[in-house]
């Protein structure tokens, strides 16, 4: 039976993943960058029936592909969005089938933008390696992750365990909210912000590029509910905040109607232990200095501001060392 697109975004989410953040591409992107694109084409074509190794995204995808089994109708579709053209595609299509994706749909456009393609197939969450596709899908209101390619150990020893339960982590402002009350904490001081979240502590945040995600989240895990099974999702927001600022955050996810099942306020803190000890399959930051930290035990990705918010800020205000 054909699947219109309108049922296809209310019934599923869709993940867009690109092939470098789903399996191990870094050799191959090495001779991309020296030698140009002939020759990793023809790398790729040499090399099509050798398995890649699992990237940074694999133990999502694979457990959150494992959602299907649990439920009477599939609740979650992934896409590759890729640049590679179809012919030298076959290798990332010949390692899906190795280890059992059932990844079926993609987009391989041979170095065209990708952007177009992220709406057509009513993406929910885009990971890539690449900066600028990334900063497209949150241009167009898509929640989209810089993944931190070459990072996050454990995966490959992963591969010989049953799919696990979905973990995934969200730093708070910038990312799940919008910047709002940090640009209050850079501008006039930690005085002023905490004074400033205790006044507003009943009127909720707006929301940032990850909230509709995190809705869709959490819809996705009350379904399963009323099942005998453990849910097998688990969400964490993991932020500098601490008290008494926290109280806004977690009266803004309630009036979403948004669970998330641990919450660290860290006092700035770094993230990097805790991150470890939750099991965060993905954390979703907009700092490298965090992400970059958190790679180095667990995947991670970097959500970028959009295009229209950075026009608004000083340069200052969106290098990597900005605070959080």
């Amino acid at each position: 039976m054909k699947e219109t697109a309108a049922q296809a975004k209310q019934d599923k989410m869709v993940v867009g993943i690109s092939a470098r953040a789903l399996f191990d591409l870094t050799k191959e992107h090495e001779i991309y960058e020296r030698q140009g694109v002939e020759a990793y084409c023809s790398y790729q074509i040499a090399h099509e029936q050798e398995a890649l190794k699992p990237g940074p995204g694999f133990a999502l995808i694979r457990s959150l592909l494992a959602l299907n089994g649990h439920a009477k109708e599939p609740v979650v579709e992934v896409v590759i969005l890729s640049h590679n053209s179809p012919d030298t595609s076959l290798r990332v299509f010949n390692t899906i089938r190795h280890y059992g994706l059932s990844i079926t749909r993609a987009a391989l456009v041979s170095g065209a933008s990708l952007a177009p393609y992220l709406e057509a197939f009513h993406t929910d969450l885009y990971l890539s390696a690449c900066e600028e596709d990334v900063q497209s899908a949150i241009d167009s209101g898509i929640a989209a992750g810089i993944i931190c390619t070459g990072r996050g150990a454990g995966i490959a020893a992963d591969m010989q365990k049953e799919p696990a339960r979905i973990r995934i982590a969200f730093d708070g402002d910038a990312v799940l909210f919008t910047d709002e009350s940090e640009q209050i904490f850079k501008a006039r001081g930690l005085h002023a912000f905490v004074e400033n979240e205790e006044k507003n502590a009943r009127t909720p945040l707006a929301e940032g590029p990850f909230a509709q995600f995190l809705k869709k989240l959490s819809d996705l895990q009350k379904s399963f509910e009323d099942r005998q099974e453990t849910i097998p999702i688990r969400t964490a927001l993991v932020t500098a905040r601490s008290a008494p600022a926290h109280e806004r955050v977690i009266r803004t996810l309630r009036s979403w109607g948004v669970r998330v099942d641990e919450a660290f306020f860290l006092g700035g803190m770094d993230k990097k232990a805790f991150l470890e000890a939750f099991g965060a399959q993905i954390f979703f930051d907009d700092q490298s200095v965090h992400t970059l930290s958190a790679a180095e035990s667990v995947p991670a990705a970097r959500v970028p501001y959009s295009n229209t918010r950075r026009k608004a800020l000083l340069p200052d205000e969106i290098s990597d060392d900005r605070a959080s």
